[in-house]
């Protein structure tokens, strides 16, 4: 086999047209092997010879796409020193565009006796591993163009890639729950019907499954345990043969933005899937553990840990730093994808031990001419000190508002004294975002995610029911915020049934009436529920597919109604911070761009917010004060709009608001079906609220006048008689 000096550049394997270029990091090791498998699994290794900069690197001209590969890095076996090099350990490359096979557990994937934590384990582990695969580079884009959605004009969709699509009957069932599914028209046309501009996926980097999920007959479900920042899921592919994953992506990519809709990828560049000193060596921990993984200083044999997944990767390291961002690039500028919502971000921000938001992973992103044009969600949040930061992300972020999420529930389950903070989540929570120069936009708003109960399940659950995952309950979120409204899960009770369907109708036409970026977690349209199982994390099975057969059609319609009606004004999209105060007015004084109301009508004062009441308050809605233009430069308006919030437990009474607002008003959306297609409301007119239910009303415009344009009607205007035709008036000519 020939075997030519190649380049340090790009890391990975990268195929030219013609050979291989193999490119590897390692700072610590003495000497690196390349391996290659054929069909058989037989091993042939080329000792890379060529180092620069700490790469060691290699051209096979020989090597064509779908070849097999990894890695054997020779090095000392020090852990208390953070050295765990063992070339018995076959690596995968941390660059891998595509990976073939699945780990198989046993004692040769771990560098250590079992039993021994200190002790070298010399078990050759190439037959137990997934294996790198050299793919073609090369796609038929087709012309494809970027959707580039504003953030104003964004409708989140998270999803997961076999949940969504393994159990609809439309999909062949050949192609269930892959990348070719998601393509299909039968979810392109759903994702279409609610309007959705963005599909977030979770995560599809390369992910294993551990052994001790598999020790219970569960599997990682959700993904969160990556092994491979280059490489689509190989298991959620129809064909992986030679790398064909990477294809399949491609073209769902591809299909996607054909009708408007962007990818977001979810990812998780907080920590791999070898975990801490107990964990196998798969791929990193065996190439430079000490550059790749945070250790303690006290004792290197120990990993930090700020995610609860036994490690963190060290962004502090500049080569680290580099597999994330060249990852990244990866990820848009080969697989077309058009942003990342960071797993944990926090943990990105620890550049030392503080979560700090001048850290040089955010310099990196800031300066990147890639990656700062996609966009870009952070969870700002990780299980570290200090690691709760919602509102402190740099400014050219946007984050999962766990305060949002949190609000919106408490007020909707009738919790006192969320008022304010209920008002400040509604209109874009200035209070996190408009110190840093951020707009509204910055909020990405949801009621519920992967994480935590279903929409279904907030409203019919008050207790976590997680006895599936085999950890005795103990795993999951205890403290959900929900409300069951008397029966804990299903009830045959029809009055419950009817507030439980109205409850999620609520949630709904709050979050998609709220001002920022909303999110809506896959199947909560369509009522999906996971029996309270509030942590699916282990559950790949019927309990959290979408069961398309059981679909709440009348839910989804109405979804689809909401984003239609938020698509189409943008007083509920906007780009701007309010500017209007809970304060008196002087009579006369033009009307604020908002205005929170009492019931009686009048508007809030300071006091009211803390006075006791706050289960029930109304918002007047500005059409003409957006202050914003569209791209001709013309001033956008929009009729004017009022809602009314009554989350208690019985109904309340609002008075229309007087006719400086508008002189007169309809009702648009009624979440309790009780005022529909009336007759307009005038001012001091009043409206009775239902309990725990939220009115949508608008600025009532007369109809316009029927103009016949028939054939018929046409001809009519042509006959007239000659002395029902006005003559035009006769002037004398000048003099």
């Amino acid at each position: 086999m020939q075997v030519w000096p190649g380049s340090a550049y790009p890391l990975g394997a990268s195929f030219d047209g013609s050979g291989t270029n193999f490119a590897l990091f390692s700072e610590g090791a003495d000497r690196v092997e390349l391996c290659l498998f054929d069909d058989d699994g037989a091993e042939t290794r080329v000792e890379l010879r060529d180092v620069d900069a700490y790469v060691w690197h290699a051209y096979l001209p020989s090597v064509q796409p779908g070849q097999r590969y990894g890695y054997r890095v020779h090095g000392p076996h020090d852990p208390r020193k953070g050295l765990r090099f063992n070339p018995n350990k076959l690596l995968l490359d941390p660059y891998a565009k595509a990976v073939d096979g699945q780990i198989r557990w046993g004692q040769p994937v771990f560098g250590y006796d079992f039993g021994a934590p200190d002790s070298r384990n010399d078990d050759d582990s190439a037959a137990h591993m997934m294996k790198g695969v050299v793919v073609n580079p090369f796609f038929d884009w087709a012309g494809d163009r970027r959707p580039r959605t504003p953030y104003a004009g964004t409708l989140i969709y998270e999803a997961h890639v076999k949940g969504l699509t393994k159990l609809h009957p439309e999909i062949p069932e050949e192609i269930r729950g892959t990348y070719s599914a998601l393509a299909h028209p039968a979810i392109i046309d759903h994702l279409t019907k609610l309007g959705v501009t963005a599909l977030e996926l979770m995560p599809v980097h390369q992910f294993v499954d551990d052994s001790t999920l598999q020790e219970k007959g569960l599997s990682n479900y959700w993904g969160y345990n990556t092994i491979a920042f280059f490489a689509p899921q190989n298991t959620y592919a129809a064909s992986c043969a030679g790398g064909h994953q990477v294809q399949e992506f491609k073209n769902m990519v591809r299909t996607m933005h054909a009708v408007g809709i962007e990818v977001i990828l979810d990812v998780v560049y907080n920590h791999t899937a070898e975990g801490n000193h107990l964990g196998p060596t798969l791929s990193m921990k065996g190439i430079d553990n000490a550059a790749y993984y945070r250790l303690e200083a006290r004792d290197r044999r120990y990993y930090t840990d700020y995610t609860g997944t036994g490690n963190s990767l060290n962004a502090g390291n500049p080569h680290t730093l580099q597999l994330i961002m060249d990852s990244l690039r990866y990820w848009v500028l080969e697989m077309h994808v058009d942003g990342f919502r960071f797993d944990l971000a926090a943990t990105l921000a620890r550049e030392f031990y503080e979560v700090d938001r001048l850290a040089t992973f955010f310099e990196l992103v800031q300066q990147d001419p890639v990656v700062s044009q996609v966009k870009l969600i952070a969870e700002p949040w990780d299980i570290g000190p200090g690691g709760y930061q919602v509102g402190n992300f740099p400014p050219q972020w946007t984050e999962w508002n766990g305060k949002y999420r949190d609000t919106v529930r408490d007020f909707w389950r009738g919790e006192p004294a969320t008022l304010g903070e209920f008002a400040s989540r509604l209109t874009g929570s200035a209070d996190l975002y408009e110190h840093s120069g951020r707009r509204p936009v910055a909020s990405i708003n949801f009621v519920t995610a992967h994480d935590g109960f279903t929409l279904r399940d907030l409203v019919s659950y008050n207790e976590k029911h997680n006895e599936a995952n085999g950890e005795g309950g103990n795993d999951g979120e205890s403290h959900n915020r929900s409300y069951n409204l008397g029966v804990e899960g299903p009830t045959d009770d029809p009055a419950i049934q009817t507030l439980r369907a109205r409850q999620q109708r609520n949630f709904l036409a709050t979050l998609l009436l709220s001002e920022g970026v909303p999110m809506i977690s896959h199947g909560d349209e369509l009522g999906r529920t996971q029996r309270g199982n509030n942590n699916g994390y282990a559950q790949d099975n019927e309990l959290t597919w979408v069961h398309w057969d059981a679909a709440d059609r009348p839910l989804i319609e109405f979804t689809a109604a909401l984003s239609r009606l938020r698509r189409e004004h943008p007083t509920f999209r906007r780009s701007r911070f309010f500017d209007g105060r809970p304060v008196v007015r002087a009579e006369g004084e033009p009307v604020p761009d908002l205005v929170w109301l009492r019931p009686d009508g009048t508007a809030m004062r300071p006091d009211d917010w803390d006075s006791g009441f706050g289960r029930a308050i109304g918002v007047f809605l500005n059409g003409n004060g957006i202050r914003e233009r569209d791209r001709r430069g013309r001033r956008i308006s929009d009729r004017h709009f009022i809602v009314l919030f009554n989350a208690g437990d019985d109904a309340v009474v609002f008075t229309i608001p007087a006719a400086e607002y508008s002189p007169r008003w309809e009702v648009l959306i009624d979440t309790s079906a009780a005022h529909t297609g009336g007759a307009p409301l005038d001012g001091g007119d009043a409206l009775a609220v239902a309990a725990k239910s939220l009115v949508l009303l608008v600025e009532y415009e007369p109809p316009a006048p029927d103009i016949d344009h028939s054939v018929a009607a046409s001809l009519a205007a042509l006959t007239q008689p000659i002395d029902q035709i006005q003559a035009p008036a006769v002037t004398d000519p000048p003099d």
